[in-house]
Formats: structure tokens, sequence, C-alpha cells
């Protein structure tokens, strides 16, 4: 596995016979891993999910993620709960825990989940519907241990149903289907404008590893990501 002093381990199956790993390094980052070999070797996954997320922003160990997979709106998908930590009166840190979507190339932070509690470790559960006339709702389910006064974990967890946050899931894959529909139609030679039957003229799915598009959505200073992930800053224009 790694050296690079990680561990608390969540593991979930990602495709078709891949699994992928997320850890909890000394450095601060979570560290993602995946394997194509039923776990016999492992790699880190740079370029994608490894190290956009860190643990506590100063001292102490990492704690172990929700981490798991899901098919939501006809996506694979993937959901990971993470505490974020924020500063208190004493400069002690509270974690606060928030939920994240992802499809291994876009990231979306769907937000907080814990209330006003400070967070530890986590599991997130997903429940999908059911099919004929006995159809029920599908389910988001967030468990996590709730921490009392000097770090310590409280001895039972805390139970949340994330209807609103599944809804906001949605939403977002509803919107990563349409930007994906749209930006193809940015790379079409003058012929295929002449001929309306092709689809598309480029040479590769563009759509393909990319992972923010910003376009028109521009205002205050922010261009925003059309995918709902990080937005760019911009100072100076004129």
């Amino acid at each position: 596995m790694s050296a690079d002093g990680c561990s608390d381990p969540s593991v979930v199956e990602w495709e078709e016979n891949k699994l992928m790993m997320m850890t909890a390094c000394d450095d601060g980052r979570r560290r993602v891993y995946e394997s194509g070999d039923k776990g016999e070797s492992w790699t880190e996954a740079l370029g994608t999910l490894s190290r956009v997320w860190g643990n506590k922003h100063k001292g102490g160990s990492g704690v172990r993620s929700g981490f798991t997979t899901a098919t939501i709106e006809e996506r694979e998908v993937m959901l990971v709960t993470l505490p974020v930590y924020s500063k208190k009166e004493g400069n002690v840190e509270k974690g606060e825990l928030h939920l994240w979507l992802t499809d291994n190339t876009h990231i979306v932070d769907i937000g907080p989940v814990s209330e006003n509690d400070d967070a530890a470790a986590s599991s997130v559960l997903y429940k999908s519907a059911g099919s004929g006339s006995n159809e029920k709702e599908d389910e988001l389910i967030a468990l996590y241990e709730k921490k009392k006064d000097a770090e310590k974990p409280s001895p039972g967890m805390v139970s949340v149903l994330l209807k609103k946050e599944l809804e906001r899931v949605k939403k977002v894959l509803e919107t990563w289907k349409e930007v994906d529909k749209r930006v193809p139609k940015l790379c079409r030679s003058p012929s295929a404008e002449q001929d309306k039957s092709t689809a598309n003229a480029c040479a590769v799915k563009i759509t393909d590893g990319l992972v923010g598009f910003l376009s028109g959505n521009f205002s205050n200073g922010t261009w925003r990501d059309e995918y709902l992930g990080v937005n760019a800053t911009v100072t100076g224009a004129k």
C-alpha cells in the first residue's frame, strides 16, 4: 500500500474491477489510491481525487471518511463525507461534516450535514428506490461521531436523513448532464455546421476528463464554473 504515513482507509468499488481507497495522511492531506488488481497493488490517483481534501489544519490525526458509490439519475457517482475544520473559542478547531459529490472528475461541495455538532469519523449510506408498483423514494443517510470536550468521541453515532441534500445532488447531476451536452457544440467545424446531421466534429470527446468549464457566468469579480465546482476570482479586469 502507501508508505506516506496514511491510515483510516475507506474503500469502495468503482467501475469494473477497480477499487478506490481514501486515507488520512500525516502531511494533512487526504490521499486517494486506486487498484485494478483487487487490492494487490495501489497507485495514488493524482490528477483526480487525491490531495483534494485535507485533515485538520493544525496537529492531530485525521478521521475515517464516509465513502460510498451510487447510481443516481443514471450516473455513477461517489459520495464523500468529511469534516471541514474552523476555529472556535480557545483557538480549538471544530469539525463541521460536509457532503461531497464526485464522478471522479468533477467535485461539488453539497454542503454541511452535521448542524452545530463537532463531527469526527463518518459514514454515508445510499438506498436506491425500488421498482414496479411498490416503488419507494431513494434515501441518503449520514452517520457520524459527535465529539465531546477534549476531542473524545461520544459513545453513540448521530444519524441524519439527507433529503434536501439528495435533491441538491440530483440537481447538480442535471446540471452536469446539460453542460456535457453544451460544451461539445463549441468545437464544431464549419462542415459540421453546414451538415446538422453531424453530431460532433471533434476527434475526441472533449468532456472526458474536463474538470471545470468557465463560460459566460461572470459577475462581481467571480467567474463561475458551469459544473458548479471551483470558481475563479478575477481582479484588475477592464
